[in-house]
């Protein structure tokens, strides 16, 4: 099925032993400022680093985004 898909897409993959609610989101939406230049990349270790929330980027809204699978 991926392959009928058209437009931009960009494809993140997240894996962890648990996840906050919001998490990946918010990861998105920091690594989208960055990509557009609103945060150093160079800052990005900091961010996660940190345990801060209010340092990150802006979270990324759900529309768009989707769970892939899930493995145990």
């Amino acid at each position: 099925m991926t392959g009928c898909l058209k437009g931009d897409f960009m494809k993140i993959r997240a894996e962890a032993n648990g996840f906050l609610r919001h998490m990946v989101r918010n990861i998105v939406g920091t690594l989208v400022e960055a990509g557009r230049g609103r945060i150093p990349a160079d800052r990005m270790q900091e961010i996660l680093e940190s345990h801060d929330r209010r340092r990150a980027g802006q979270t990324a809204p759900a529309k768009g985004l989707f769970l892939e699978r899930i493995v145990y």
